[in-house]
C-alpha cells in the first residue's frame, strides 16, 4: 500500500495531474479537468492501494503567501514549469516505477534515458534498442500505458515514416510538445 499526494497544475497543453508517492513521481495525467482528475485519483488509489492526499498547486501556494508548493510535488511542479517555459530540457526527478512492469518498464526506461530533448525515435527502433526488433506494436502498447508521460517522453516516439502516430494526450498535444522541443515548427495559427 502506498499513499500518494496529488495536485493539478496548469500547462501550455492544459491541466496536468501530478501524483507522487514516498518513492517518487508516480503519475502524470493529461487534460485533468474535474472528471478526468477524479477518475485518475480513484484509479491511482486502487492501483497503489493507498490513500490520496490533495496538496495545493504552486499557484495556490503563491496566492496563500508561500513561494513553493508543499510536499513531494514541489520539485516536479517546479521542473514542469521550467520545461514549459523552455528553461528545462531534461527532468531530474526521482520516479516511482510501480505502475509499469516487465517489457513495458524496460521500454519506458530506455525511452527515458535514451531519447533526448529535441529528438525522436521510431517504434521499431525503440523495440530494437531493448533487444526485441520484432516488437514495434508492443512498444506502442507500452507507450499507451506510460504512467509518466512528459518525464518519460512518449511524445518523442513516431512512426517509421516520420508521421506522428498515436498519443495518449492526443495528436495536437503531441504536436505542441514536439514544437516546444524544436522537432516541429510552431503552428502558424
Amino acid at each position: 500500500m502506498k499513499s500518494f499526494e496529488w495536485t493539478v497544475v496548469g500547462s501550455d497543453i492544459g491541466p496536468l495531474l501530478l501524483a507522487a508517492t514516498a518513492d517518487g513521481l508516480v503519475s502524470v495525467v493529461f487534460h485533468a479537468d474535474a472528471p478526468v482528475r477524479d477518475r485518475a485519483v480513484d484509479r491511482l488509489a486502487a492501483q497503489l492501494g493507498g490513500t490520496p492526499h490533495q496538496v495545493a498547486s504552486a499557484a495556490d501556494a503563491v496566492s496563500a503567501g508561500s513561494t513553493a508548493a508543499p510536499g513531494r510535488l514541489a520539485e516536479p511542479i517546479r521542473q514542469f514549469a521550467e520545461y514549459f517555459a523552455a528553461r528545462r530540457r531534461d527532468f531530474d526527478l526521482t520516479l516511482d516505477w510501480s505502475l509499469a512492469s516487465g517489457f513495458n518498464r524496460e521500454v519506458l526506461r530506455e525511452l527515458a534515458s535514451g531519447v533526448p530533448y529535441g529528438a525522436v525515435v521510431g517504434y521499431g527502433e525503440l523495440a530494437a534498442r531493448v533487444g526485441r526488433p520484432d516488437a514495434a506494436q508492443a512498444v506502442g502498447a507500452a507507450m499507451g500505458s506510460n504512467p509518466l508521460p512528459l518525464v518519460v517522453p512518449c511524445h518523442r516516439v513516431v512512426e517509421s515514416d516520420g508521421s506522428l502516430g498515436g498519443f495518449g494526450g492526443g495528436r495536437e498535444t503531441k504536436r505542441k510538445l514536439l514544437a516546444l522541443e524544436g522537432v516541429l515548427p510552431e503552428p502558424l495559427f
